[in-house]
Formats: structure tokens, sequence, C-alpha cells
């Protein structure tokens, strides 16, 4: 490069001095507002925050992270982003990661029930990793290594769609009373006859949807059979075999609850092919909440999770883990149940 064009890409560049000086304040004070602490004024943080945008000023992570030996990073183990609630979780972390100036690195697996859970900790904590969240959904016994290893790493580690634990922090959907939710609904749309498509065998989430609708059929006294649960794999194709199966099983069912959209999108395409008609002959609840159910036909009421508050409660938890231990104070474990929310559609209405 020219030296006299690098010399003035050096004079452009904006200091740390360069917006104290303008701002009035100490480059101590500009530090502060930039990596959000809380320990300076609102009038002084907004007059900071003027001048660094007026000045174009960019704040050095390498420079950052030196100073105060953090490497403003998270790492992230996730299984399949193919599954909707992984990604939209994803979406989540990165938006509150970067508002809180954290940049996330990710490492997928393939296996859920991978039994080298010391590999894939060991290769995030190779990019000196501040703290770690593990996004990889409960199945059977495939947290059985928390107790025995998490005292053991080194930095704070979050978990997410796993049940509460106590001393464990982690975050969840509150899959059970969202079930519960579904099941009142169609209660209340006079329905008695429920039928339930189920996810997966052994995951935590289907197996608490399950028990919701099993629960508010027995607190009323009615019957929750086995063969009136029939078991998908959260495709939509399953959620079709699954239907066949449940109507030979139940002929009498008047509504069924899907353990999510997808399944019920096989559900809704099989009611058409067969000629029932949705409403009126059988009510159809999903869980989820993806955007493509208001427009499945018809329009499908639904569950919704709200997963983006899910990642981003657990960027903000982890944080605060991560500046409670550098400031060595104590750090306490945090766990949450995001409450899933009904959106009452077509092919539930009250008869």
């Amino acid at each position: 490069m020219d030296r006299n064009l690098l010399q003035s890409e050096k004079r452009k560049r904006v200091t740390i001095k360069d917006v104290a000086q303008a701002a009035g304040v100490s480059t101590q004070t500009v530090s502060r507002v930039v990596n959000h602490f809380p320990n300076v004024s609102e009038k002084t943080r907004k007059n900071v925050e003027i001048v660094i945008e007026k000045l174009g000023y960019l704040p050095s992570r390498l420079a950052r992270s030196l100073s105060q030996q953090r490497s403003y990073t998270l790492g992230i183990a996730v299984y399949d982003l193919n599954y909707i609630g992984a990604s939209r979780t994803l979406n989540g972390m990165a938006e509150w990661a970067d508002e809180l100036g954290y940049m996330l690195l990710l490492k997928e697996i393939d296996d859920f029930t991978t039994g080298d859970v010391d590999g894939v900790i060991d290769s995030l904590l190779a990019y000196q990793v501040d703290g770690i969240l593990w996004a990889i959904p409960e199945i059977g016994n495939n947290h059985a290594w928390i107790q025995d290893h998490l005292k053991n790493i080194p930095v704070p580690v979050l978990f997410i769609t796993i049940p509460p634990h106590k001393g464990i922090p982690s975050f969840a959907t509150d899959n059970f009373r969202g079930a519960m939710t579904a099941m009142q609904h169609l209660l209340n749309c006079g329905r008695t006859k429920i039928g339930h498509i189920s996810g997966p065998s052994g995951w935590w989430e289907a197996e608490e949807r399950k028990r919701g609708w099993r629960e508010s059929l027995m607190e009323i006294g009615y019957e929750a059979l086995d063969q009136h649960c029939v078991e998908g794999d959260w495709s939509p194709v399953s959620g079709r075999d699954a239907f066949c199966q449940l109507l030979k099983n139940y002929p009498e069912m008047d509504a069924v609850f899907v353990a999510n959209d997808q399944m019920a999108l096989g559900v809704l395409s099989e009611a058409s092919h067969l000629a029932i008609h949705v409403p009126e002959q059988l009510a159809v609840i999903g869980f989820d909440g993806i955007p493509e159910s208001a427009y499945f036909y018809p329009a499908l009421t639904t569950v919704h999770q709200d997963f983006h508050t899910l990642g981003g409660r657990a960027v903000q938890c982890i944080v605060e883990m991560i500046h409670a231990r550098q400031e060595n104070r104590p750090v306490i474990p945090q766990s949450g149940l995001i409450q899933p929310t009904l959106v009452v559609r077509e092919s539930s209405a009250l008869v």
C-alpha cells in the first residue's frame, strides 16, 4: 500500500482518546460506556454514545479482550439446526450477544446422544470462550454427565431445553403448561374425545406435552388411554401416519392435540384427503407457533413458543454469570421456564 495513503488512513482512524476529548470525559468513562458497565450516569452515557456515533468510533475487540483477560466469545453446543426451535433460539442468542458485545462460536453435533462431552467442551475451550451455552435437547439420559462434569469446567455453563435442576442454570419453554393451555382450549370448545400425537419417546419436551394432554383429561374424569396417543418424529409425514393410526384406534375422536405444528400439517393434509371437515368434525391444535401455521388450511390453532426470548434470556444470564466470576462474586445459578401463549385460529373454532 502507498505510504502516504497508509498515513492518511491512520490519521482518519478514531481512537478512544478522540472520543474522550470530544465528549469531555476520561478514556475510562468511554470504556465503561462501550462495555455496557452500569456505573455511568444516563446523561454521560448518552453524551458519549452520541460522540461515538458522530465520530464513527469502532472499539477494538482484541484490545478490550486482552486488557480484561476475556475473549468476549460465547461457545454454543447445538444439535441439528434443521429443527425450527434450535435455529430460532440461536437467532435470539445472536441478537443479544451482539447487544452485549459478545461473539458466538458454534459447535454443531450430529448425535444428541454423544458420549464425547469432554471433546465438545474442550473444542470450545480451545478458543478461550468465556462461557458455554449447551443447547442440546434432553433425550433419555444424555444429560447424565452434568453432575459429575459441571464442576470441572472452568467457565460458566448454562443449559437450554432441559428440565429445571437445583444448582444447574437453565432455561426452557414450559411445555407442560403449554399443553395444558391447548387442552383447556379444546375442552372449552366442547371437545371431549381428544387424541394426542406425541413427539418421539425419550424427548423431554415430547414427554411434557404428553403429560399435559393426559393430566388435563384425567383431572375432569375423561379417558386418556394409551391407544388414544400415537408417537410421531416431529415430521409432517409422521403426523399423517400417526393420525391414520389414531383414526383406527379412536374412531370417535373429535379433536387431536398434536405435539408440533409440522406434524399437525400432516394431520390437516390427511383430514382433507379423507374428507374430514376441520373443525366441524375434528378440531386440530399444534405446538410451536411457526409463522407458516397461519397459512395452513384451515389456519392452525397453536401454542406459540417464544424461541427468541428463550435464546436472549439464556445469553443475558450467562453474561451475568461471567461478570460475577470476573468480579469474584458468587455465581448464583438461575433457572427459568418461558411461558408459551395460545394462538387461536380456524382449526379449532368453537362448536
